[in-house]
């Protein structure tokens, strides 16, 4: 049997409440920890948050942190995965071990350049082959990632 939870999802500086409720939604739907890095730009009062996380968010594993330092305490030694546009890995060939934090920057600016030079190896990018690359709304990314976890583990779902 699966134990829970199999990721921990980490938002950095999360600027937009649907998709920080969406979020919120896969993480419970999927048995994951959700962790927000502040600054948050939104009220956890926001409409939209409680519109998006539906009557999900009551349920939803989250722990906020003050920021990246007091995460790395928490977070201590155990395996971190960066996603981001600017990865030069595709994110089929993360690693990606249960247990592991599934990290994502924020709407507006993704994630600080000093965790793209404190952990470069550890980043990784989902595939754009299409004509408009900015990239993919933060919500489907987490899906994409964390769904791709769960089908390495599905055997363990059963």
């Amino acid at each position: 049997m699966l134990e829970y939870p199999l990721y921990e999802i980490v938002l950095v500086a999360p600027e937009i409440p649907q998709n920080t409720g969406n979020i919120g939604r896969i993480a419970c739907c999927t048995g994951c920890k959700l962790h927000l890095i502040e600054p948050v730009s939104f009220s956890f009062e926001d409409k939209y948050l409680r519109r998006a996380g539906m009557d999900y968010w009551h349920h939803v594993d989250c722990t906020i942190h003050k920021d990246w330092e007091t995460f790395c305490q928490y977070a201590g030694d155990r395996k971190m995965y960066f996603y981001s546009t600017k990865g030069k890995k595709s994110y089929w060939d993360c690693p990606m071990e249960k247990g592991s934090f599934l990290i994502f920057g924020s709407e507006g600016h993704g994630l600080p350049e000093i965790l793209h030079q404190t952990y470069p190896e550890q980043f990784y990018t989902i595939p754009m082959p299409g004509k408009f690359q900015r990239s993919l709304n933060l919500a489907n990314s987490t899906a994409i990632v964390v769904y791709e976890g769960l089908r390495r583990c599905q055997t363990e779902l059963n």
